[in-house]
């Protein structure tokens, strides 16, 4: 019996945005990822680049791109904060210690490495090994959700103040 069924999936917090991009990339391989012409993906790396979203690589004779990421990092805590409440963040990371926990106890585990060590055992068929990777997986995307989480409750107050303080000082310049 598998433990993901018992709740139902929530949704990642992670916007995805790192996966993109997880090393660098030439513009021949973001262009055949994305499906789309090499001058349109060449155009819009280059506005990337220009907005400061992305940074190039020069590797040899090739140019590759990668994403910033401390600020993908700083827009995703950010996003946090302005869609969520501290209580619904607070509950997050009830809800994640949760699921964790029911993992732990289903598969007599502390940490998602052990789960990841019993997939040698063998006597677990095919379907067990399949759910056992899928835990896996989930239980290290709650991990960096948690991280996530936590960093965005501790930048909550000056996030929020700093929030105020611009829409006060645009209140002000159109009165």
């Amino acid at each position: 019996m598998g433990v993901r069924t018992r709740r139902p999936r929530r949704p990642r917090h992670r916007s995805g945005s790192r996966g993109l991009l997880s090393e660098p990339r030439s513009t021949n391989w973001i262009s055949d990822q994305a499906e789309t012409a090499w001058s349109t993906t060449n155009q819009e790396l280059d506005d990337l680049v220009d907005r400061g979203q992305l940074h190039r690589v020069d590797a040899g004779e090739s140019t590759l791109y990668q994403p910033d990421y401390t600020r993908l990092l700083f827009d995703e805590l950010r996003q946090l904060i302005e869609e969520h409440t501290r209580e619904q963040l607070q509950a997050e990371l009830t809800a994640i210690a949760e699921e964790i926990e029911d993992w732990q106890e289903a598969y007599g585990v502390e940490t998602w490495e052990e789960l990841e060590q019993s997939l040698a055992d063998g006597t677990l068929s095919s379907t067990e090994i399949r759910e056992r990777r899928d835990v896996i997986r989930d239980w290290q995307a709650n991990e960096e959700d948690r991280r996530l989480i936590g960093h965005a409750l501790e930048l909550y107050s000056d996030v929020k103040a700093a929030r105020e303080q611009m829409l006060d000082a645009a209140g002000r310049a159109t009165n």
